[in-house]
């Protein structure tokens, strides 16, 4: 539906080109703003509104920095500008206040923001050269638990904001084919599968992780009360001689795929296919950007596609549907049932066994 044909004027295309020049100005901006606590300075005065020097002796800045950031939040859309008074904007309030847009700022700036000067050379490599900025490592998911505890927060965040949101909504799609063993691959910190050991009583349920994050599911889950009913892989799921374990009736992948390259991603789930039960069942929650309600969700996978290409792993992306099935039935899955539009921006796929 989205990004079919030219929708602006030429006047508006060029100012459309104009605020993107200056994004980068505008992003670091906007949070200043919002961390400096200028929006909510702005915020407690209500209708009433606020003057700079009001704002700057209530938060002890210099009249001169408040008034260049407020009057940059005029042209960002943050905020008005009415009889001497700065008022807040729908816009503005939402930067200060919205969980989504907060988890998305703070994962850019955290996370993307600094690597992304080597965009272009990541395109020209393959390999994730912004990545360096943290030190030298191949991957993100190798460095995830060595990163700074501000860059691993912000991570979280975005990564679990995402997936969490949906979780309850996808347990009924997952436990209608009463699974007795569910394999979580790239399990994180073990938030589904205590989803899964809460929601059934009888599930049995295996992680696969690295150890960094291995060790952190363990830790969560090692001391509950469902325990035993948890079995630990140590698995890179990339390295050839690293099988997935046998005897599970449903596999499970959230946010997983979108981590790899299509090689990748086809490897995996051959390993996949090898593992499953004949009659098993391979469920994946994945958000696609073609499957999205709203323009502004489409934008924000293809942004993070970049986050892929630059920080993550030079390979992988925020895919579209029609390519990512084509993936599936290369391993020798069929697509036997898809659900769009799960929380805030996924889909979930129930994929059977077919040949190879």
């Amino acid at each position: 539906m989205f990004f079919q044909k030219e929708n602006r004027t030429a006047l508006e295309a060029k100012e459309w080109a104009q605020y993107i020049a200056f994004a980068p100005v505008m992003f670091q901006a906007a949070r200043s703003l919002r961390n400096l606590g200028i929006l909510e300075a702005v915020k407690k005065k209500r209708t009433a509104g606020a003057t700079e020097e009001e704002v700057a002796s209530a938060l002890n800045l210099s009249k001169y920095g408040v008034r260049v950031l407020m009057e940059a939040g005029l042209g960002i859309g943050l905020l008005v500008f009415n009889n001497e008074r700065y008022f807040l904007t729908k816009t503005g309030f939402l930067i200060l206040s919205d969980s989504m847009t907060i988890a998305n700022m703070d994962f850019t700036h955290d996370v993307c923001y600094k690597g992304m000067f080597e965009l272009e050379e990541s395109v020209k490599s393959g390999k994730p050269e912004g990545l360096k900025v943290f030190g030298t490592w191949d991957t993100i998911y190798e460095a995830l638990a060595h990163l700074p505890a501000d860059v691993q927060k912000s991570w979280f965040a975005f990564d679990h904001y995402y997936s969490d949101t949906c979780f309850s909504e996808v347990l009924p799609h997952v436990f209608k084919v009463f699974p007795k063993k569910l394999l979580d691959i790239g399990g994180n910190t073990g938030k589904w599968a205590m989803k899964c050991l809460k929601y059934s009583r009888d599930v049995q349920i295996g992680i696969v992780d690295l150890p960094g994050q291995l060790n952190v599911a363990k830790k969560n889950l090692q001391n509950s009360e469902f325990a035993e009913r948890v079995t630990f892989y140590e698995r890179n799921v990339l390295h050839p001689d690293n099988l997935l374990p046998k005897g599970y009736d449903v596999i499970w992948m959230s946010q997983f795929l979108d981590c790899f390259s299509e090689e990748q991603i086809i490897s995996i789930l051959k390993k996949c296919h090898e593992a499953l039960d004949d009659n098993g069942n391979l469920f994946i929650l994945e958000p696609f950007w073609d499957r999205q309600k709203y323009e502004a969700a489409a934008f924000s996978l293809q942004m993070t596609s970049l986050y892929f290409t630059n920080i993550a792993n030079g390979n992988s992306q925020m895919y579209h549907s029609a390519f990512f099935q084509k993936l599936v039935e290369a391993a020798g899955f069929i697509i036997a049932e898809q659900v769009d539009q799960v929380g805030i921006s996924h889909t979930i796929l129930r994929c059977t066994k077919g040949a190879l």
